[in-house]
């Protein structure tokens, strides 16, 4: 086991761009981390002047917003909220995506047909106008987002462990747990689940970055929770003086940028480094 974990560790430290984007996550959290620290009074206090450019006062190092809060302050905060919505909704989506999968691909004949005709009705729709739709069905709060972000997600975990797990099923060791007389559960859980857990990590991670982002789009049309502070509702703050105050939206939008290529990078390296194929590289 201890030669397997070093062996995955060379294998995802040779991939420099994976390392860069861990570095660069890294940052990012030490960043929602130290929010509360730097800023113990909140991201919502109206601090200063309203439309101060980053650097013009020496007290808020990113400038202000329309309203004169200290925009260093929401992007650390808004970190928290971002980081918190993708993990949350990606959480769900692959325990979600993970059960149908499993369910569908084990068993086959009508269950299979039942669980992807039901995994094709999410997939008919955009992913972005159903989170939409259920956002604005219900109140937005970070809950709803979360739900919402999760629905659109699951379908193409689903059909990637449904894959995996109809190569796997008629394996030999497959064979062999049912006639020891293993229990449909126990080989899921035991036998296919850990065999398939490489393509689940890396697709996880891919979708925390498109969390972040649907999060993003969902605040910017005003569809965010009203009393958290995502990058998101930063940038949507910053529309209306778009053309003369650009920086209200670009650093948000810088920030959500840096965090999605980090988690892509890493996401990579992890493809890498799990991949049976690049262990001869």
């Amino acid at each position: 086991m201890t030669d397997r974990k070093t062996s995955f560790l060379r294998r995802f430290l040779r991939h420099k761009m994976a390392v860069a984007g861990l570095a660069l996550l890294f940052i990012i959290l030490i960043m929602a981390a130290s929010a509360s620290i730097f800023y113990p009074q909140g991201p919502w206090k109206l601090a200063g002047r309203p439309l101060l450019w980053p650097a013009e006062n020496p007290r808020f190092p990113l400038g202000t917003d329309v309203l004169g809060r200290d925009l260093l302050a929401a992007l650390l905060y808004g970190a928290q909220v971002s980081l918190f919505i993708g993990l949350a909704a990606t959480l769900v989506a692959t325990i979600l995506g993970t059960f149908i999968g499993s369910v569908a691909g084990y068993f086959g004949g009508v269950v299979d047909r039942a669980m992807m005709g039901f995994t094709e009705i999410f997939q008919t729709i955009p992913p972005f106008v159903l989170a939409v739709v259920v956002v604005a069905a219900f109140k937005p709060t970070l809950g709803t987002i979360v739900v919402a972000i999760s629905l659109v997600s699951w379908p193409p975990l689903a059909r990637l462990v449904r894959a995996q797990f109809l190569q796997l099923k008629n394996a030999e060791f497959i064979q062999a747990a049912t006639l020891l007389g293993m229990s449909d559960t126990r080989i899921i859980l035991t036998q296919l689940l850990p065999n398939a857990v490489t393509p689940i990590v890396v697709s996880g991670s891919l979708m925390i970055a498109s969390a972040i982002l649907l999060e993003a789009g969902l605040s910017f049309l005003g569809l965010g929770d009203p009393n958290a502070m995502s990058w998101g509702y930063v940038i949507a703050t910053g529309r209306e003086v778009l053309r003369t105050d650009w920086y209200i939206t670009a650093l948000p939008g810088l920030a959500v940028l840096a965090t999605v290529l980090a988690i892509n990078l890493v996401g990579e390296g992890l493809n890498d480094a799990l991949n049976p194929r690049s262990r001869n590289r």
